[in-house]
């Protein structure tokens, strides 16, 4: 079991676009999570944090994107994880 700050590192950020708001009215909310947070932390963290009851947890690794620096360079943003928790019928986070 984690414990109440592992678990506040776990989610990063939610995820606000025009396609989460569309999925938040089906309960299907996204968050940024840690690279390394398995499915059963993610469920955990935002069970205990926002006291609501999840159905699921779908987790996609997103790959950084490669940006021009200047004519001659590049860089590369770090990978990262998002996470579609899908929450129970009823159930509802306040992500204002």
């Amino acid at each position: 079991m984690a414990t109440k700050p592992e678990l506040y590192g776990i989610l990063k950020r939610p995820l606000i676009t025009e396609k989460s708001s569309v999925q938040m009215v089906d309960g299907v909310y996204a968050f940024e999570v840690e690279l390394n947070a398995n499915k059963l932390q993610i469920a955990q963290a935002v069970r205990d944090i926002f006291k609501v009851k999840v159905a699921g947890v779908r987790t996609i690794r997103m790959k950084g994107r490669k940006n021009r620096r200047n004519r001659y360079g590049y860089f590369n943003e770090s990978d990262w994880k998002k996470a579609l928790i899908t929450l129970e019928k009823g159930e509802s986070i306040e992500l204002t």
